[in-house]
């Protein structure tokens, strides 16, 4: 891998990272929804099963009709999504595979043949299975779709807080020690219930957004109504708990990725007692100044929060980007963390002990050492001992600058806002629609339903922002201080990278006006009788 990097272009890395976020954004129009989805016709048939009334039948089979469509596109842009993992990011495959690979088998021997058996069943064994045995293939079509989001979720989790690995030196691979650690680290199961409730949300949101246009519309009414009231009541538990596990999921970050939370909140300084920025006059087009700003013009915050949010404590001391890179402060483990020299100097002597780990392991192989056979065993164990202890810093031997490890912070401050602002908004939404549809006549207040129909593209937006700061935050790694981006790419050609992108541009968004098409159909199809 290090004789690689000499020959690596930057151009194509960017293209490659590109193809990658185009390609992930478009999953995650579908997969949202899916699950959402899942949880709305699950409730609906289980209605029908309790009451045994053909309303709720009608509903049940509507919203799988949706799901459907959306569950099908879905899994195309999904499966493109895993094989670029080998065709754009082969170093990063080969570096990691043995992880990174075991979650993604799971998900693709377990849970997606799961999910695929029982959606047969699900779509056409109405009339060939009995009521609750069809009841079950919902419920489990939905679940076996929620552990594929597990186990894909784990690996990306990995990613961003690598845990259960040992890295081999003779096969210049990470190895996995436990996947006990890798499949229920703190940082899975936090990233994992954030993700389903927000995914909940969607699903939600467009419920009461298509419902709305019928009420709009003043067509199937009731259907209308009951689809409003099982959609704002799952949005609004969804949005509650979303909070709840989204708070759990800063706090992880706050622990395992400081630089990923710096960038979120535009703290260039930190300290003791630190507010959370409600909003700054940061420039959206250009990475600040954070080495002479002290902090964001217009700032407004609220006090304590922030490290209240990342430490549990009140006066906890939450690092700014200029901290994270100076080092010095203690933290929460009792250890002062490393400067940023410091993480470099591990990293080089990585490097440098691996070159020469492999270059006497050769030499060995080759019965070339001689006399010195028993010396260079010695010395082998002892470069082994030190790759262990410098393992967890070994991308910093490739990082020349300090430019290089911030993210950028204008997408990430402003993708987190928009996330946290729309998920607020989301409660009230969901509450007023339930008022509406209990307490008052919601056919009369046509401003509502009209507002309902255009709440609905702000619920994916709100999704994707999520997603960018994720993975905009976690930059430049591809794996948390072991791997940067551009260490991880394939050996390819701008122009090869290029013109695949541009065909994926079309794919995808032929695949996306056809979904929109299909389901706006089935949209003004209506229900079935």
């Amino acid at each position: 891998m290090v004789n690689f990097l000499s020959n690596i272009d930057l151009a194509a890395v960017d293209w490659a990272r590109a193809q990658f976020a185009l390609t992930a954004i478009y999953h995650w129009l579908f997969v949202p929804l899916t699950l959402g989805l899942a949880v709305i016709m699950g409730i609906m048939e289980t209605l029908y099963y309790k009451t045994g009334k053909d309303h709720w039948l009608q509903a049940a089979k509507y919203w799988q009709r949706l799901f459907g469509v959306n569950f099908a596109i879905g899994v195309a842009t999904g499966i493109i999504l895993e094989f670029e993992f080998g065709t754009n990011w082969s170093n990063y495959s080969w570096f990691v595979g043995d992880i990174f690979g075991a979650p993604l088998a799971v998900e693709g021997i377990v849970a997606f043949f799961m999910e695929s058996t029982f959606v047969a069943v699900m779509f056409f064994g109405w009339q060939k299975v009995s009521k609750g045995f069809h009841l079950a293939s919902t419920w489990l079509t939905g679940l076996g779709a929620t552990i594929s989001a597990w186990w894909i979720l784990v690996a990306n989790s990995w990613m961003q807080c690598p845990v259960g690995c040992e890295f081999n030196p003779d096969t210049m691979r990470n190895e996995m020690v436990s996947f006990a650690e890798v499949a229920l680290s703190p940082f899975a199961i936090d990233k994992f219930c954030h993700t389903v409730t927000s995914s909940w949300i969607v699903g939600a949101v467009f419920t009461v957004g298509v419902s709305c246009f019928y009420l709009f519309k003043k067509q199937h009414v009731e259907f209308a109504k009951r689809s409003i009231k099982v959609g704002a009541i799952v949005g609004l538990v969804a949005s509650f708990l979303a909070l709840h596990t989204g708070d759990g999921s800063a706090y992880m970050v706050a622990k395992t990725q400081p630089m990923k939370l710096a960038a979120m909140e535009a703290l260039y300084n930190g300290s003791n007692a630190e507010g959370l920025t409600i909003i700054a006059a940061v420039n959206p087009f250009e990475q600040p100044d954070y080495v002479n700003e002290q902090e964001p013009p217009l700032k407004i915050a609220v006090p304590y929060a922030l490290s209240f949010l990342a430490t549990r404590s009140m006066d906890g001391f939450v690092p700014g980007v200029n901290d994270i890179i100076k080092g010095g402060w203690i933290q929460p483990n009792g250890e002062k963390a490393l400067s940023l020299d410091e993480k470099i100097e591990k990293g080089q002597r990585a490097v440098a002990n691996l070159q020469e780990y492999r270059k006497l392991k050769a030499t060995c192989v080759k019965s070339e050492c001689g006399k010195d056979c028993e010396k260079n065993t010695a010395r082998l164990e002892e470069l082994s001992g030190q790759l262990k202890a410098d393992m967890p810093f070994f991308g910093y031997g490739f990082i020349k600058d300090a430019s290089q490890i911030v993210p950028s912070i204008p997408i990430c401050f402003y993708a987190f806002r928009i996330m946290v602002g729309l998920g607020t908004f989301f409660v009230l939404f969901f509450a007023v629609i339930l008022f509406f549809v209990y307490r008052k006549d919601i056919l009369a207040a046509r401003w509502l339903t009209l507002a309902g129909v255009c709440v609905i593209p702000l619920a994916w937006v709100a999704s994707e922002a999520g997603w960018i700061v994720a993975e905009m935050g976690r930059q430049p790694w591809a794996i948390q201080d072991m791997m940067p981006t551009w260490t991880g790419v394939s050996n390819v050609s701008v122009t090869e990278v290029f013109t695949t992108f541009v065909l994926f541009i079309v794919i995808f968004t032929t695949l996306l006006v056809a979904e929109i098409n299909i389901m706006l159909k089935q949209i003004k199809k209506g229900p079935e009788a």
